[in-house]
């Protein structure tokens, strides 16, 4: 038989002695801190073996902390404990290392991925390796190592035009970085200084671009930025670029991507209201996506050469791509959220021209269900019905390819309040009730509660049609929309809480309880002014005209009708002309001097609301109708 001691040690063997003599050179201070710890520990660990020196560490370990245990001798606890403290040395020796090496393994991956296409296509291949929805997610020190490792390769090439683009890359991302260490103290700043508040909709919000473009170092961002403060498009830029200048871009790409996600991790922090929280967040990642897509229309258009027009439109889609599906893979993305604004301010550009072509190219299909919901729910805030109905039914079709049930009944709830808004309530009706029954199977309680508000508000409009209403007819329906109210409240849904009092406040209109439709409607009132919503604003003011009218104060009758008849007719509903109706009656039972008294006695009211020429324009649509009748 051989002699066990003349075999050759196992790695593990070797791994198991290793790990004895650094505790004990650690207990005799001939290794007195951690990073010289980390040294041996690189120095000395073969490519491979990593989770076979865990496993010895492990058991070391173990063993080490069952023998302090045992002891009851103070002594020998003392020295045990010693031993404990070395062990934990190493461990951290030991952690820092597996950090490092993965930072190393993954950034050297990285460059093979990029040498191994072809020259035009390395820039492509950095914006890939870059991708933050791939693992592992590279951050600074990533970046960091990768532009030292780029730097290195180039000095190995021979042909000068492939190092030469290597180099551009790596400076490139040292300058990224750096431009965002310039700008990381205004990220935010422009929340705070006067009169650059957060928008709704055409609220003014100059946003951050100005006070960025201020301090940006580099031409190619603060040319961006300067043009987003003017609101222009970012294809501006793109079409005025007359030679490639690659670090400026990879500079580009890297800032706006940690502005972006500093923003959003900011955002993320704030309560989630009217004013901030997750609708902002919305709003930063479509804003920076939309930059990306304009940046990629802008290119096919510039003077550059044809293969670089191609391949820099080809990364920016990307771009666009990579930005749309890390804010589709949010636990928290705004199912029932549009954005209805850019930082840039009242203008906000045609997002879906720009996000179509990436979004085309998105093989996710969930990702591809939730952000065409959310670019839906925008057109329906910007009056683009027909736009929004295409989207949500594709949006619609797959999320049930995919099964994803929340996404599927928010597309049925926005389904039902476009229905809702074209004043076809029996079709508003049948997808309501499809979506309140999901919600309640899938528990999906947002969800429950826009269904509950938009089958409520049918069933209300369809009962308003018959020729006589009672208060058994709207009993069912004011159930509905007090649930979906109470549930809303609860959620924080101040735009579904809106539709609910409005509903009710409709209802009891019908069933002629003023009283309690103007707590309903004064309500809703307050919450669309608060929102921003301005359909359901004007119809809480054609409501409420009723109201009044009801309870015989015909001079409040008087202003709320006309508001109503008014911001109806500029939201292009036919419903203006049942507000119009009530003005006609109220002319007749005061009569024309008073009529036009009372006007003039609101004027300044209205047009704090509507504007000088909307008020000028009251007698025209007053006319208007009498000329239909």
């Amino acid at each position: 038989m051989s002699d066990p001691s003349s075999r050759p040690l196992t790695t593990r063997d070797r791994y198991n002695i290793f790990v004895d003599r650094i505790i004990i050179n650690i207990e005799n201070g001939k290794l007195l801190s951690k990073e010289h710890v980390y040294r041996i520990l690189s120095e000395s660990l073969e490519a491979g073996t990593g989770e076979i020196f865990e496993r010895a560490l492990e058991e070391h370990a173990n063993l080490l902390q069952a023998n302090f245990d045992a002891q009851s001798d103070e002594v020998k606890q003392a020295k045990a404990k010693q031993k404990l403290r070395a062990m934990k040395i190493l461990q951290d020796a030991w952690e820092q290392w597996q950090k490092n090496y993965q930072i190393q393994d993954a950034c050297a991956r990285g460059i093979d991925n990029i040498l191994k296409v072809e020259p035009q296509e390395r820039l492509a291949a950095l914006i890939q390796v870059l991708d933050p929805n791939q693992t592992p997610v590279f951050e600074r020190p990533h970046i960091q190592y990768l532009a030292q490792l780029l730097q290195k390769k180039a000095e190995t090439l021979s042909d000068d035009a492939e190092a030469f683009a290597l180099r551009q890359f790596a400076i490139g991302l040292n300058r990224g970085l750096e431009s965002f260490d310039r700008l990381e103290g205004y990220l935010v700043s422009w929340l705070y200084e006067s009169q650059r508040q957060v928008g709704f909709e055409r609220t003014k919000a100059i946003g951050p671009w100005h006070s960025w473009a201020l301090q940006a170092a580099s031409p190619l961002p603060r040319d961006l930025f300067s043009g987003q403060a003017s609101n222009q498009s970012a294809a501006e830029i793109a079409k005025a670029q007359r030679s490639l200048d690659l670090s400026a871009w990879v500079e580009l790409s890297i800032l706006l991507q940690y502005l972006q996600n500093g923003l959003v991790h900011w955002f993320d922090r704030q309560p989630y209201d009217a004013q901030a929280g997750l609708h902002m967040t919305g709003i930063t990642f479509i804003s920076f996506a939309m930059i990306w897509g304009e940046l990629s229309s802008g290119f096919q258009n510039s003077a550059l050469a044809e293969s670089d027009r191609q391949s820099l439109a080809k990364i920016c889609f990307r771009m666009s791509l990579q930005t749309l599906r890390t804010f589709a893979q949010r636990e928290n993305f705004p199912l029932y959220g549009g954005v209805f604004a850019s930082f840039a301010g009242e203008n906000f550009r045609e997002t879906i021209s720009y996000l179509d072509q990436p979004l085309k190219e998105a093989q996710n299909t969930e990702e591809k269900a939730r952000i065409l919901t959310v670019l839906g729910y925008s057109q329906i805030w910007m009056g683009h019905h027909q736009q929004a109905i295409a989207l949500h039914q594709e949006a619609l079709t797959l999320a049930r390819q995919v099964d994803d049930r929340r996404c599927e009944i928010a597309n049925l709830n926005h389904l039902s309040r476009i229905s809702l808004i074209q004043k076809d309530f029996h079709t508003s009706e049948a997808q309501a009730q499809r979506a309140v029954i999901l919600a309640r199977q899938n528990g999906d309680r947002q969800g429950e509660a826009n269904a509950l508000a938009n089958l409520g508000y049918s069933e209300v409009m369809i009962a308003r049609q018959q020729e006589v209403i009672t208060s058994a007819d709207l009993e069912t329906p004011i159930a509905h929309l007090e649930r979906g109210q109470q549930l809303s409240e609860k959620l924080n849904d101040l735009q579904n809480q809106s539709l609910c009092w409005v509903g009710l406040g409709s209802a009891y209109v019908a069933i002629e309880q003023p009283s309690q439709a103007q707590i309903a409607l004064e309500k809703s009132l307050t919450l669309t002014q608060r929102i921003g919503d301005r359909d359901l604003q004007a119809l809480s003011h054609a409501y409420l005209g009723e109201t009044y009218y009801q309870l015989h104060q015909l001079e409040s009758a008087t202003y709320h009708a006309c508001l109503g008849m008014y911001l109806l007719e500029q939201r292009h509903s036919k419903a203006w002309q049942q507000s119009a109706a009530l003005v006609i009656i109220l002319q007749g039972k005061l009569g024309e001097a008073i009529f036009t008294n009372i006007l003039q006695q609101q004027r300044s009211h209205l047009i704090s609301q509507i504007g000088v020429d909307g008020f000028d324009y009251l007698p025209n649509l007053i006319e208007r109708y009498r000329k239909r009748e």
